[in-house]
């Protein structure tokens, strides 16, 4: 089929059928409340078995594949338009939720760092003709769903012209999705019988809202501020034209260094990024910042990202996922089983108080993405009494500059070779990270100090704190 802009226009509206058909089936089954899968990967789901792999009933296009990537290139263009709440310092996060910073950030690094280490050791010894990227695109997968694996396998199949990328980064976040919500309400369900959640003593106790993912007419608010008057240009139409020029700003810029830094070139989205914040400065100096709303910002990028979830689902060959089934199925329990491990031996013996409650939500986005985090902390913090996302809202300003630096740099030193060398520095800066916990805030140090100290209890008891 030859692209025409009537096919990647009629690809779209399919998967807005496919999302409205999804949010209908969402708010009228009950099992599927129950589960709390997005509607954006019910609809992927729905696009991958009509496709044409299985039914062949929808007539997407052989491009949808091709959708993630620049979907991902738009929503980090869309990053940093928009004026901040307030500047936050470094100080003022470690001071006031240290333990959740350099917790969360060290298990989104735990999970690039055991992935590339382990990984790469076993399938060097175990399967040498594996692509040195693949490794990489579990915990891309795992710790940033659909948006990291494209943005990490969209930079490996730019750099070393591995299409199959792609496919795999978007197989392993749909896994981990799946992994955070199935796991993710069997491990609270546990946790609510032997007593170890301290807010709540049932899972039936959320809003129906949550359940059926619409929301009641006196709980509904605004999506942002007009800050444009819609005499001269619509309001939405005015962020959405600052975000595609943040975007083009990336395409362009990418195009033209790839000219001069053959194989260096950085990754489309990170330049999509640095032309917003170029953008922004601009503004600035027109005094025109002010004029750019965050939250209509964020809301536009958001959309982009449940189309982005739902053409990744789509798109995804069964072909090669059955050629690399078995790769696929260690990265998968070594992340898994990694996720695991930070719930019930980390977070339980390094949180002072709400143990469970807070790793619950690590383990959510570790596995799946932020959004699924906060859906199982949600059900067991209702009223979020926890504060453990104000806290980690309030981290996340410092967390997310690590993340751009994983995202633009990772892929580029495993594609040239240096895969398990990056894994292990990035062991070595884990460490680091639980160290500065330990030794700042963790309880675990007051055990050990008076010699209250069992592995095996540390690992396998239920005691109350």
């Amino acid at each position: 089929m030859v692209f025409t802009p009537y096919n990647m226009m009629m690809d779209f509206a399919l998967m807005s059928l496919l999302l409205v058909v999804a949010q209908i089936l969402r708010s009228k089954v009950r099992m599927m409340q129950n589960l709390f899968l997005p509607s954006s990967v019910m609809a992927g789901f729905l696009g991958l078995f009509c496709g044409k792999h299985f039914f062949n009933i929808i007539p997407f296009s052989n491009d949808i594949s091709d959708y993630p990537y620049l979907l991902i290139v738009f929503l980090f263009g869309s990053l940093f338009l928009g004026q901040s709440a307030g500047k936050i310092s470094l100080k003022r996060v470690i001071d006031d939720c240290g333990n959740v910073f350099f917790l969360n950030l060290a298990a989104e690094v735990g999970q690039f760092a055991m992935a590339l280490t382990i990984g790469g050791i076993i399938f060097h010894f175990f399967f040498p003709e594996l692509h040195n990227g693949f490794t990489l695109l579990m915990p891309a997968g795992f710790c940033g769903g659909h948006g990291y694996a494209a943005a990490i396998g969209g930079s490996l199949m730019e750099i070393s012209g591995w299409a199959e990328a792609l496919t795999i980064g978007q197989t392993f976040a749909t896994i981990g999705i799946l992994s955070s919500v199935f796991g993710g309400i069997v491990l609270i369900n546990i946790a609510v019988r032997i007593g170890q959640t301290k807010i709540i003593k049932t899972t039936s106790d959320l809003p129906e809202h949550m359940k059926t993912g619409f929301i009641p007419a006196e709980e509904t608010k605004p999506l942002g501020m007009a800050t444009v008057h819609s005499i001269a240009l619509d309001p939405l139409a005015w962020h959405f034209c600052l975000i595609l020029i943040a975007t083009a700003g990336g395409y362009y810029s990418y195009h033209f260094l790839r000219i001069y830094l053959a194989g260096y070139t950085p990754a489309m989205m990170c330049l999509s990024m640095l032309a917003g914040v170029g953008l922004v400065f601009i503004m600035k100096l027109l005094k025109m910042a002010r004029y750019i709303d965050k939250e209509a910002v964020t809301r536009i990028g958001s959309t982009s990202t449940d189309y982005l979830v739902g053409f990744g689902i789509a798109a995804i060959d069964p072909n090669i996922v059955v050629e690399y089934a078995i790769p696929l199925i260690i990265l998968i329990l070594i992340g898994i089983s990694y996720s695991l491990f930070y719930l019930f031996f980390i977070s339980k013996n390094f949180f002072e108080k709400y143990w469970f409650e807070r790793g619950i939500f690590t383990y959510g986005w570790t596995t799946g993405v932020v959004s699924m985090g906060i859906t199982l902390l949600r059900i067991v913090d209702p009223e979020f009494r926890t504060e453990t996302l104000d806290k980690y809202g309030m981290a996340y300003v410092f967390i997310a500059i690590f993340e751009i630096i994983i995202v633009s740099l990772t892929p580029m030193l495993v594609a040239k070779g240096f895969g398990l060398l990056t894994g292990i520095m990035l062991l070595i800066f884990w460490l680091i990270l639980l160290s500065s916990s330990y030794y700042r805030y963790s309880p675990l140090r007051q055990k050990v100090k008076t010699g209250n100290y069992s592995l095996w209890k540390i690992l396998f008891s239920f005691e109350k704190k």
